[in-house]
């Protein structure tokens, strides 16, 4: 259960970590499956969503493996994400990130999927899951504490006051309001930084990437009671929402 404390830094800060939800173990195990989808996928990697510029992503890992199935059920991270979106909500998507080496350029600041809080609330919470170390020279998540208070995205090129590198360790998972102004930095370093985005939305948005067009039949047959919602197979509005609406990103066209 989360303490008082930390849902008051979650609802005014914007963020909250939670050290080493994973086990060095489970890093190895996720680490070595995300090179192995790599390497399957090759230049097609990430093709169900959007390419980046220095960066190589994994997209629709729940269609990729069990353990990604499992991890969307994490209960900690879905109670976070209920302090965040209240309890109407489902995975939006599901993202491998692997800041390239050398890789010459930071992510921009922005918004996840472009969202504004709306007359309900929020409507949109990340999750980042560090399967390498974030250190001040590779790549690590920064954030702006509050900005998901300011009601608006950043401009091209922002450069905010109280911006935030979020180092740590790999198995450390760190959930933000997706509201706040965020993005990866520079990585100067020449190893990769990986993380997984396990991400969630309101359930009257549409899922970033539409999970019941996405996973197969047979991986939709054996997920648990709780999946199935997560993911919004039997969902009518969700089928309504995502089928014509999915795709939305803050920073990538």
């Amino acid at each position: 259960m989360l303490t008082d404390a930390q849902k008051q830094q979650l609802q005014e800060q914007g963020f909250l970590r939670f050290p080493a939800l994973l086990s060095p173990g489970d890093v190895a195990m996720f680490n070595a499956r995300v090179e192995e989808l790599f390497a399957l996928e090759g230049d097609g990697a990430g093709g169900e969503f959007k390419t980046e510029p220095g960066a190589r992503r994994i997209a629709n890992a729940v269609d990729k493996g069990r353990m990604f199935e499992t991890v969307i059920e994490t209960p900690e991270v879905l109670e976070a994400m209920e302090v965040v979106l209240g309890p109407d909500f489902k995975l939006s998507s599901l993202n491998i990130r692997s800041a390239n080496p050398h890789n010459g350029c930071a992510q921009p600041l922005h918004v996840d999927s472009g969202a504004l809080p709306d007359a309900r609330g929020n409507s949109v919470c990340n999750s980042v899951w560090l399967l390498d170390d974030f250190t001040e020279r590779n790549g690590a998540l920064r954030v702006v504490p509050g900005s998901h208070k300011w009601g608006r995205a950043p401009e091209p090129g922002a450069k905010p006051e109280g911006e935030v590198l979020m180092t740590g360790k790999a198995g450390d998972v760190i959930v933000m309001n997706a509201h706040m102004w965020h993005g990866g930095s520079e990585n100067f370093t020449d190893r990769q930084r990986r993380a997984m985005h396990v991400y969630y939305t309101r359930s009257d948005k549409p899922q970033q990437q539409y999970q019941k067009r996405l996973v197969r039949a047979e991986v939709q047959a054996r997920l648990s009671p709780l999946g199935r919602r997560l993911l919004a197979l039997d969902d009518p509005l969700n089928d309504e929402l995502s089928a014509a609406g999915s795709g939305m990103s803050g920073f990538m066209k």
